[in-house]
Order: structure tokens, then sequence, then C-alpha cells
């Protein structure tokens, strides 16, 4: 059995535990938080190590097991028991939800092909609720500058958004 070293066994892992978790998440938010807890419970584990037959295999194990169980959750949370939201679950043909299935993915994969700062602008606004003053704070612009950049991503995704649903490009 050779000795595990985290620093140089284990986390030079992230970026593939990285990859795998935003694979499954499709939020880069939740993926680092989910890196960041498999290192930690790793190295929580650190007195087992030298049963492990694969280092490697065993944090990707941990991060997949994490982010699935953090997808699901998210996904309880977003379901709303109302007998609107009921009827309009059954009203939905297995086609329908297919579609939307896929339009939600064009629209992540969309968004994932912005500039970085229109990206980031955007989770942190849309997706997170942050306020135009904290955005330009965190990212060190004004708030006219998060204002034009937001308008600007939100522009470009709705435009090729309808462009492939139009056109198929």
């Amino acid at each position: 059995m050779q000795k595990i070293d985290f620093r140089n066994d284990i986390l030079p892992l992230k970026d593939k535990l990285f990859r795998l978790a935003l694979r499954i998440t499709f939020d880069r938010a939740e993926a680092e938080d989910i890196v960041q807890e498999t290192m930690i419970r790793v190295w929580n584990k650190r007195g087992e190590w030298g049963g492990l037959k694969s280092v490697e295999a065993y944090c990707l194990t941990v991060a997949r097991n994490l982010a699935i169980d953090r997808s699901e959750k998210k996904d309880l949370q977003t379901v709303e028991l109302t007998p609107e939201a009921e009827q309009a679950s059954d009203v939905l043909s297995p086609y329908d939800r297919l579609v939307n299935k896929e339009q939600l993915k064009l629209v992540h994969r969309l968004v994932g092909e912005l500039p970085k700062k229109q990206r980031l602008i955007m989770q942190l606004r849309d997706v997170e609720g942050k306020s135009y003053k904290e955005i330009a704070a965190a990212l060190r612009l004004t708030e006219e500058q998060v204002k034009v950049n937001l308008f600007r991503a939100r522009q470009k995704v709705k435009q090729k958004f309808i462009d492939i649903n139009n056109y198929g490009l």
C-alpha cells in the first residue's frame, strides 16, 4: 500500500470533481460547494485512506453522490404542492415534459456560452437574487455596467433561443 498525501494525491482531483458535479447539477456555484464538501468528507476519512484501492474513485463517488443528493433536494424544493400545481402537472403530457426539459437544457447551454462576466452577472442576479448594488460591489463594477451587461446577456440568450427554436440553428 502506498501512502496517500492530501496535497499531492487528492487536491489535484478538484477539477475532475468539479466537472462531474457540474454535469450533474448544471450549477457552477453548487458544483463548487460539492467539491468543497467532498474534500472535507475525504479529509475526515483520512484514517481509512490506507484501505482504499483507488483514492480517485473514492473521491469521484463521494462527489457524485453529493451532487445527486443536492440535485434531488433542489428538485423537491422547487415543487409547490398546491391544487393548481397538481392539475398543471397532470395536464402536461410526457412529450410536453420532454420539450420543457430540452428547452431548459438549451437555456443552460446558452447561458454557459456567454462571456464570463455576463454569465456571472446573470447568475448572481437571476439565480441568486442579488441586487445590482451587491453585484457591482462584488465584481468591482458600477451599477450601470452591471445593468448593461445583464441586459446584453439576456438579449443574447433570448435571441439565440428564438433562432434555435424557429430555425434549428
